[in-house]
């Protein structure tokens, strides 16, 4: 067969164009210089100061459709808009335990007000973040008014059609995964949560988000402490290995061990 000397379609050239621009952006979604070494096994952990678990996080999970078949009421496939949620109270809302209570549309209103500003931004000062009366922490505020917190939050459309999750199908470098892990553990340094997209594509099982608070070293590599949206119960692990410098889904929810693919998100108003 002869090869085709004419000219190349301008379908394949947008489609080349397009694959080339979001694979160089998947490489340099957040590099801003040159990150500091990892930890060494026996250096203490590295964590988002002030960030606790059991009272900075969601009380209600993300649930998952194939493990409830037959309810139509399900807080389903809104991981992307709890987990950037969390980093938005983090950064923006301040809790008044001894505030009045008030309605459950005010404190829709309330939330609405937080996730309104960036997730990437710097955090709000004290006089400037949005007040949440009545309750000391997200954890005891989202278990008391869940209807009033998911609603403020809002719908979950434009998350899982936001462009940068179809980072999922391109291949990476290992070169690339270890430079992830180096900037997770910066930006933990900094004391920043980090917003991870994780997946194990082609596999159906995990196209994911989660948040990282803290990471551990090991002998092997580092251990990072996530907030699962599908598990508000416990910390997941994910666990870069420096050997093959690649991630390993060391504990998430509904997730069987192994390698694992991981992006930043939501770094900028971009990406």
């Amino acid at each position: 067969m002869q090869r085709s000397t004419g000219p190349v379609p301008a379908t394949r050239l947008a489609r080349a164009a397009l694959l080339l621009v979001l694979s160089f952006l998947a490489g340099h979604a957040c590099a801003t210089g040159r990150p500091a070494p990892l930890p060494a096994a026996g250096e203490p952990p590295v964590a988002v100061a002030g960030f606790d678990f059991a009272r900075d996080t969601f009380a209600f999970p993300n649930e998952i459709r194939a493990r409830h078949p037959d309810r139509e009421d399900l807080y389903a496939n809104y991981c992307f808009v709890l987990a950037r949620g969390l980093r938005q109270f983090f950064l923006h809302a301040r809790f008044d335990p001894a505030g009045p209570r008030l309605a459950s549309t005010a404190y829709a209103a309330r939330v609405r007000a937080v996730v309104a500003r960036p997730p990437w931004g710097p955090p709000s000062p004290p006089e400037a973040r949005v007040v949440i009366p009545g309750y000391a922490s997200l954890r005891e505020f989202s278990r008391a008014e869940e209807a009033a917190v998911k609603a403020g939050l809002g719908g979950r459309f434009w998350t899982l059609v936001h462009w940068t999750n179809w980072r999922v199908t391109f291949p990476v470098t290992r070169a690339h995964q270890a430079q992830v892990a180096a900037e997770i553990v910066d930006e933990l340094r900094a004391g920043r949560l980090v917003q991870l997209l994780v997946t194990n594509w082609p596999a159906p099982e995990l196209n994911h988000t989660v948040v990282a608070y803290a990471a551990v070293p090991a002998s092997a590599g580092v251990d990072l402490a996530v907030w699962d949206p599908n598990d508000p119960s416990a910390p997941g692990v994910i666990t870069f290995a420096r050997a093959g410098r690649r991630f390993w889904a060391t504990r998430l929810y509904d997730t069987e061990p192994g390698p694992i693919r991981v992006f930043r998100m939501y770094v900028s108003r971009w990406l």
